[in-house]
């Protein structure tokens, strides 16, 4: 019992960094980065669609990113849903594919996309202990209940605090990582 709530929230823990990195992934840096626009809703007749299922993406080079739609007809959609968005890039449509520039960033926009990211880490590190806090009740309703020992109890809130510890290492690597990359020039 208690085995499958450690890995239960093993896993909840798993999908909060991932949201993370996804999260992360959307924020411009100063690279061309497809999960920049991966995410973007188009409006493709008359339904919200994810871009990386109506186009193919590319990174040329480190300062373009050429999405190329699979219906000619999705380019004016497209080119819409990237101007609502809040990339802030201006899309070129020369008929065929969409042309992104990705213009390189100034300091105050670093420090700004920086503060950013922080705050994104920071509410996965929230994440990760809700997911923690919820496992602990679980756990202690089940010695509560006298399903479980004490030892057991102290033996598992030890190994779920290891666990928590080890994933908010890895948040912290993960948003490391990607300030390291906003603030490389």
């Amino acid at each position: 019992m208690v085995q499958e709530q450690l890995s239960d929230a093993k896993s909840r823990m798993h999908k909060a960094i991932e949201s993370l990195r996804a999260d992360l992934a959307a924020v411009r840096g100063g690279r061309a980065n497809p999960g920049l626009v991966e995410h973007l809703r188009v409006d493709y007749y008359g339904t919200p669609t994810p871009l990386n299922q109506l186009a193919t993406i590319s990174t040329p080079d480190a300062r373009l990113i050429v999405i190329q739609p699979y219906d000619r007809g999705a380019l004016g959609a497209i080119e819409k849903a990237i101007l609502k968005s809040d990339l802030g890039l201006t899309p070129s449509n020369d008929g065929t594919l969409v042309r992104l520039s990705i213009p390189p960033l100034t300091e105050e926009r670093r420090r700004e996309l920086a503060k950013h990211v922080r705050k994104r880490v920071e509410d996965a590190r929230v994440a990760v202990r809700n997911v923690r806090r919820d496992c602990h009740e679980q756990i202690r309703r089940l010695e509560h209940s006298h399903e479980i020992s004490q030892d057991e109890l102290h033996r598992s809130e030890t190994e779920l605090q290891k666990l928590t510890d080890e994933q908010v290492k890895e948040v912290d690597k993960v948003g490391e990582e990607k300030e390291q990359e906003l603030l490389a020039i």
